[in-house]
């Protein structure tokens, strides 16, 4: 009995033993075309270097602009960080009236923050800051009026909210203009809206361009070792087996020169860097520019193997077809 127990474990083991042997065989004939494809690539550095810098400019141009709208973003801050509203009182409104004013605001919801400015305190700031000191002491009276400097908070800092606060303090009979400082903030987030669907339909083209790059190089690889293609489908390799090298080195090229459009674009971050904070400090800002992130290098090297293998397959689908070994 255990003579016959151990004799059904040998044979149940036999099939695994085979198809594990099977899967070895496998993944060793894939890892040697894997490294094989990169070795006749590096045969023909020129050529390869050629076609890799084509995709990595073609990769670089949607990357470099889809950083830039997000450095744009970060430098004119988020939404709710642009949403001060400045109050003008007409100027016979005294400046009790105005405090007392200034009070109610602060008590309605959806308001984070007032800032009162007295008339005489702007006409302060304005004297020091605009450079017309001497000529401000020419007048007899403050031209200035009362002002407030009204934050909503940020859960009331949608478009909607922000319009029917701007009409309710319009209606305050003793206002004479009300400014929202955001506006052109909410016109250039709407450029940067434009700017990355650009993005968008130039990453389809670029895209599009890298599947055909890949496959004519692919094409004219095919064409140079047509007769040992010829020779392998006659000793009965099939269209996959032969098909597989062009794939590995599509692959290859999109992967590298998704590499190289990483290398392209942070060289022209760092060439900007200090111009940028420089320009930054002039307005008081400490922005820096941002670079791209391991998240968005992983996209580009990814997508550019996927773009690389997807056009290797298409050409050498079609191509190999028209190949057969003559008798």
């Amino acid at each position: 009995m255990a003579e016959r127990i151990a004799s059904g474990h040998a044979r149940a083991a036999a099939p695994r033993r085979g198809l594990f042997e099977l899967l070895r065989i496998y993944l060793e004939r894939h890892a040697q075309t894997f490294v094989s494809s990169l070795g006749r690539m590096t045969r023909q550095p020129l050529a390869t270097f050629m076609t890799v810098a084509v995709i990595a400019i073609a990769i670089a141009l949607p990357a470099s602009l889809e950083l830039f709208a997000r450095n744009a973003r970060a430098a004119t801050g988020e939404w709710h960080q642009a949403l001060d509203i400045s109050v003008y009182f007409k100027r016979e409104v005294r400046l009790a009236k105005a405090e007392q004013l200034a009070g109610n605001l602060r008590a309605r919801p959806g308001v984070a923050d007032v800032r009162f400015v007295p008339a005489d305190a702007a006409l302060r700031e304005f004297r020091e800051f605009s450079g017309f000191g001497s000529a401000l002491d020419a007048l007899t009276e403050n031209p200035l009026p009362h002002s407030l400097v009204v934050r909503p908070s940020a859960q009331h800092a949608a478009p909607a909210d922000i319009a029917n606060l701007q009409r309710y303090l319009q209606n305050w009979p003793e206002v004479e203009l009300v400014q929202v400082d955001r506006e052109w903030v909410t016109r250039f987030h709407s450029m940067l809206d434009v700017l990355r669907r650009v993005v968008t339909l130039a990453g389809a083209l670029l895209a599009l361009g890298v599947l055909v790059i890949v496959g004519n190089t692919i094409r004219l690889d095919i064409e140079n070792r047509r007769t040992e293609i010829e020779v392998t489908k006659l000793v009965g390799g099939s269209d996959a087996f032969v098909r597989r090298p062009f794939l590995y080195s599509g692959a290859w090229y999109g992967a590298v020169g998704g590499l190289l459009a990483w290398g392209l674009v942070s060289t022209g971050v760092y060439l900007l860097s200090a111009p940028v904070a420089r320009l930054a400090r002039l307005y008081g800002s400490s922005f820096s520019l941002q670079g791209l992130t391991w998240p968005t290098v992983a996209i580009l090297v990814g997508g550019g193997a996927a773009l690389g293998w997807l056009g290797s397959w298409i050409s050498a689908a079609r191509h190999l077809r028209a190949i057969e070994p003559r008798a």
